[in-house]
């Protein structure tokens, strides 16, 4: 069984691939539970965060949530807050209440380009990046917590 700060690598050869390792954790998130992703632009976050909400529950279009930093897919398992920072700064971080998503008792959060938040964001939760490798994805995770190595443990 992984330890906390526990690693655990995927390579995803598609988007079917990365969509269903989402499909996994999306099966796995509870109420509080928050996952950053981090990576470069058309590394696959946004087909994971696809996954993850229809393991959830989630039966709509999922769709990056770039413009308007944040999509609320409602489930009757649990809200699936997923938010793209990549245009916030970590001095506007604080204007945008990322607070009321955190503290929702029936919400996770998904979180691309987390790096603006870091000072919001609770000492439990995954970590994953996404890189290019020779014709896929390498996809790595870190769990910093119980409550992120459930997930993990879930992969």
């Amino acid at each position: 069984m992984p330890k906390v700060g526990a690693d655990f690598s995927f390579y995803s050869s598609s988007v079917d691939e990365t969509q269903a390792l989402g499909f996994k954790l999306g099966r796995a998130l509870k109420p509080l539970d928050i996952a950053c992703l981090a990576g470069n632009l058309g590394a696959g976050k946004t087909a994971f965060v696809q996954g993850a909400a229809r393991g959830a529950g989630f039966k709509g279009d999922v769709m990056s949530p770039s413009f308007g930093l944040v999509r609320l897919y409602r489930t009757p398992k649990l809200n699936l807050y997923h938010m793209d920072l990549f245009r916030i700064s970590d001095q506007e971080t604080g204007e945008i209440g990322l607070e009321d998503s955190f503290g929702d008792p029936k919400g996770a959060s998904l979180i691309e380009w987390a790096g603006a938040a870091r000072i919001y964001l609770p000492s439990d939760r995954l970590e994953i990046l996404f890189e290019y490798k020779k014709g896929g994805r390498q996809i790595s995770f870190c769990a910093l917590g119980p409550k992120s190595l459930r997930l993990l443990e879930a992969l």
